[in-house]
C-alpha cells in the first residue's frame, strides 16, 4: 500500500514539475509564433496576392531555418545530461559550441536563401509571386545567425529554470516586430512604403534585438554570469562541435522533413491556384499555433527525461515521458474543438470578410481547418515523443523513421489525393496528417519499448 501510495505522488509531482518547467515554454512559443503571425495578419492586409507571396517565401525559410535550430537545439538535452551528472564545468562549453554551430548553418543556408526564385521557377510557381517571395526572402535572410545563436543561450536558460526571461524577452520582440512591420511595411511614422521588404527587414532587426538582449541577461545576472559564456569564444572544442552535430543534426533533419512535408503543400497548393496558397497560409497559421503548446511542453520533456537520463532513473523517465503525453492530449482535445466549432471566427482574423474577393479563400480555409482539428492528437503525440527520445539522446533512428512517415506517407498520399483524385487543397491537408499519423505511432511504440532497444543505461 505503501508503495502504491508513493508511486502515485511521485506521478503527482512529476505533473507538477513539468508544467512549472513548461508553461513559461508554452507561452514563449506562443510568443514566438506571434512573431511570425504577425507579419502573416499584415501580409494579409496587403491582399491575398502578398499573403500567398509571403506564404512561398516560408516553404525555404522556414525548413532550412527552423532545421537549423533543431541542430542547434542539441545544446539543450547535452546542458541537462550534463546537469544532471553534475558536470558543470561542460555547461559552458556547450553553450560556447552551440554560436560555433550557428555559425557554420548561417554560412551553409543563406546561399540557398539568395537562390529561392530559381529554386521557385523551377517548381513551377507563379513568377509574379515567386519574384515578391525572393524580395521578402533578401532581407529576412539576417535572421539565420543572431536567431539560432539565441537558441543556444535560450538551451541554457530552460534547463537552468529561467523561461520567464525568454518569454519576456519574446513578448517585447512581438511589439518590436509589430512596430516595424506597421512603419516599414505600410509607410508609417514618416517611414517609406516597403510592403514585403519591409517585412523583412523588421524580422531580421528583431532577431538581433532578442539575441542582443538574452546575451545580456547570461553576461549579467548572477546565477548566469558564472558559467562565462563568451571566455575563450574563439577556441575550438571539436570534441564537442562534433557531437553537438552528431546529435543535432538527426533532430534538425527530422524538423526539416517536417517542415518541409509542409512547404511541399505550399508547392502543390501553388500549382492550384493563388486562392490555394491563401487559403492554406490562414489555416496552417491557425494550426501551427495550436502546435506551439505541446512544442513548448516538449522542450520540458526533453529537460525532464534529459536530467533523469543523466542521474540513470529508469523509473524516473517513463514517468516523465508519459506525463508530458498525457497534457499534450489534454491540451490538443481543446484546439480540435475550436477548429470544429469557431473555424469562421479565426480565418477572419486573416481576411476581411466584407471584401468579396475574399470569399473562396475564407471557404478554402474553413475546411482545411476542419481536417487540421482531425490531426492535432497525432501531431502533439508525435512532437512530444520525438521529445521524450531526443532526452535519451535517441535521434537516428526517429529521425530514418520521420522521413518515411513525412516524405513517403505524408506527401505520397497528399499528392494521390489532390492530384489523382481530384481533391485538391483537401486532399494536401489529408496527406499531412496522414504523415503525422504514421509518426505519431512508430515513435511511441519507440518509447514504450526504450528498454529492450537498449535506449536506457544499465543500471
Amino acid at each position: 500500500m505503501l508503495e502504491k501510495t508513493l508511486l502515485k505522488n511521485s506521478w503527482k509531482i512529476e505533473f507538477f514539475a513539468t508544467m512549472k518547467l513548461a508553461w513559461p515554454l508554452i507561452i514563449a512559443q506562443l510568443a514566438g509564433i506571434l512573431l511570425f503571425t504577425t507579419d502573416v495578419i499584415m501580409m494579409g492586409w496587403l491582399g491575398a496576392k502578398y499573403l500567398a507571396a509571403g506564404t512561398l517565401a516560408t516553404a525555404i525559410l522556414h525548413p532550412l531555418f527552423i532545421g537549423s535550430i533543431g541542430i542547434v537545439s542539441a545544446t539543450s538535452p547535452l546542458i541537462a545530461q550534463a546537469i544532471g551528472a553534475k558536470r558543470i564545468r561542460d555547461v559552458r562549453r556547450i553553450v560556447r559550441q552551440g554560436f560555433w554551430v550557428a555559425f557554420v548553418l548561417t554560412l551553409i543556408i543563406t546561399p540557398i536563401f539568395f537562390n529561392a526564385e530559381r529554386i521557385f521557377l523551377l517548381l513551377g510557381q507563379d513568377p509574379e509571386i515567386s519574384a515578391m517571395a525572393q524580395t521578402y526572402i533578401y532581407f529576412a535572410a539576417g535572421v539565420a545567425l543572431p536567431g539560432l545563436m539565441f537558441i543556444s543561450l535560450r538551451s541554457l536558460l530552460h534547463v537552468r529554470g529561467a523561461a520567464v526571461a525568454v518569454l519576456i524577452i519574446t513578448i517585447f520582440g512581438i511589439f518590436v516586430n509589430a512596430l516595424g512591420n506597421y512603419a516599414l511595411m505600410f509607410g508609417n511614422f514618416g517611414f517609406p512604403r516597403l510592403e514585403l521588404a519591409g517585412a523583412g527587414i523588421s524580422t531580421t532587426f528583431v532577431n538581433l534585438v532578442m539575441f542582443v538582449l538574452i546575451l545580456a541577461y547570461v553576461l549579467i545576472h548572477k546565477k548566469f554570469r558564472r558559467f562565462n559564456v563568451l571566455y575563450r569564444l574563439f577556441k575550438p572544442d571539436w570534441e564537442r562541435f562534433i557531437e553537438l552535430f552528431k546529435l543535432g543534426t538527426p533532430i534538425g533533419l527530422t524538423i526539416m522533413s517536417e517542415i518541409g512535408m509542409f512547404s511541399v503543400a505550399v508547392i502543390m497548393m501553388g500549382w492550384l491556384g493563388t486562392n490555394e496558397v491563401a487559403a492554406h497560409a490562414v489555416a496552417l497559421q491557425c494550426a501551427a499555433i495550436a502546435f506551439m503548446i505541446p512544442l513548448g511542453l516538449s522542450q520540458a520533456t526533453i529537460v525532464r527525461v534529459g536530467l533523469f537520463a543523466g542521474a540513470n532513473n529508469h523509473l524516473a523517465i517513463k514517468r516523465a515521458g508519459w506525463i508530458s503525453f498525457i497534457i499534450a492530449m489534454i491540451f490538443m482535445s481543446f484546439s480540435a474543438l475550436v477548429f470544429i466549432l469557431i473555424p469562421d471566427r479565426l480565418v477572419y482574423l486573416f481576411l476581411d470578410p466584407k471584401n468579396l474577393e475574399n470569399t473562396s479563400v475564407i471557404l478554402l480555409a474553413i475546411s482545411f481547418l476542419g481536417i487540421a482539428a482531425l490531426f492535432q492528437f497525432v501531431d502533439g503525440a508525435q512532437v512530444i515523443m520525438a521529445s521524450a527520445l531526443r532526452g535519451l539522446s535517441d535521434t537516428f533512428i526517429p529521425m530514418i523513421l520521420s522521413f518515411f512517415g513525412y516524405w513517403v506517407i505524408g506527401i505520397g498520399i497528399a499528392y494521390y489525393a489532390a492530384c489523382n483524385l481530384e481533391m485538391r487543397g483537401v486532399g494536401v491537408w489529408l496527406g499531412l496528417a496522414a504523415g503525422l499519423g504514421f509518426v505519431a505511432i512508430v515513435l511511441t511504440i519507440r518509447f514504450i519499448m526504450r528498454e529492450r532497444l537498449g535506449l536506457l543505461k544499465i543500471k
